[in-house]
């Protein structure tokens, strides 16, 4: 399970590592000198989980399923897609089926958050699936994601986790079953914890 505080940014790292743009306070996308939209950032080290002895409680918590496999992150600019590796390693060519179906998706340019899964007919996440799957190129590949940090033009770090699952969902409604939104739940963390237990 994974929990993030309502008002949480993604970390980033320092300047030296990210190629970001600014967030546009009027609301409209940014646009280069040639007039297309700004690109995403080249890689974002990701905010990692922290071990702790019980799921915190109350209504500015945000809560979530945490599956077993691969976090990994996805760069979409003009039609391509990127896999990267939580340490920014180029995966892209291991799994060319789930980078399709990113680049598929109704954006110009993105980035994205999530875990990449081996999923069993029942619908379980088993960390051997994704290995064989990169092994092989064989087994049924489910991309869960959970935040949006970039889209068309606009770097949306500093916005509420909230709004940017939001937008992330409405970005993944008519994607293939290959991508799904990793829900949510606020607030009721001891008892979600239970549950997912």
């Amino acid at each position: 399970m994974r929990w993030r505080g309502l008002e949480a940014c993604f970390a980033v790292c320092d300047a030296l590592e990210v190629k970001s743009a600014r967030a546009n306070p009027a609301g409209r996308s940014p646009t280069s000198r040639t007039g297309a939209l700004a690109s995403p950032p080249t890689w974002i080290k990701p905010q990692l989980a922290k071990l702790v002895e019980k799921a915190p409680d109350g209504p500015n918590w945000l809560h979530e399923i945490k599956f077993d496999g691969y976090r990994m992150h996805a760069r979409v600019e003009v039609g391509r897609a990127q896999i990267l590796t939580r340490r920014g390693n180029d995966w892209t060519d291991k799994y060319p089926a789930i980078a399709r179906s990113i680049a598929g998706l109704p954006a110009q340019n993105a980035y994205l958050d999530g875990e990449l899964c081996g999923v069993l007919p029942d619908g379980r996440t088993a960390f051997n699936l994704i290995q064989n799957a990169t092994d092989t190129g064989g087994g049924w590949l489910v991309f869960f994601l959970f935040d949006l940090l970039f889209l068309d033009g606009e770097d949306l770090i500093a916005l509420p986790l909230v709004e940017r699952k939001t937008r992330l969902a409405s970005l993944l409604k008519r994607a293939p079953d290959s991508l799904r939104n990793n829900d949510h739940q606020i607030g009721h963390g001891p008892e979600f914890h239970r549950l997912a237990c």
